[in-house]
């Protein structure tokens, strides 16, 4: 008997989350309505996007690649440096769920997904509400 899948196998492996992921940022990078957290982010994406990948891996139940190379996320801690409120939030929300739509992700997978993403980037937000 075999274990169900995990979201990371549902999703369709490493390289169905590198092309979410790499939409994902050629989004934020050229669409305009996503520069209030593109300018929060280096020039060059790169270094983000693979820290994305890493983490997304192991957070959807693929290999740990992040805690691997980087230990424990401490994703809160992290994000402190840059000012994310509810603006910054609904607009990593939304690139990621134009993300997830363009990498045709199965809808159902999507919905889930997004409602995972709302509750971590939430969590994120060090500025008040407004």
């Amino acid at each position: 008997m075999s274990a169900a899948a995990t979201t990371y196998e549902t999703l369709g492996g490493a390289e169905k989350l590198r092309a979410l992921v790499d939409r994902f940022y050629e989004l934020m990078d050229a669409q305009p309505e996503y520069y209030a957290i593109r300018k929060l982010h280096p020039q060059d994406l790169s270094g983000s996007a693979e820290k994305l990948y890493l983490f997304l891996s192991g957070w959807l139940g693929g290999p740990p690649l992040y805690q691997q190379k980087f230990g424990h996320p401490f994703l809160r801690a992290r994000h402190l440096p840059f000012a994310i409120g509810e603006t910054e939030r609904d607009l990593w929300l939304a690139c990621m769920r134009q993300a997830m739509q363009d990498a045709q992700v199965d809808a159902g997978l999507s919905e889930a997904l997004a409602n995972a993403f709302y509750k971590t980037a939430d969590h994120m937000r060090n500025q008040p509400e407004g």
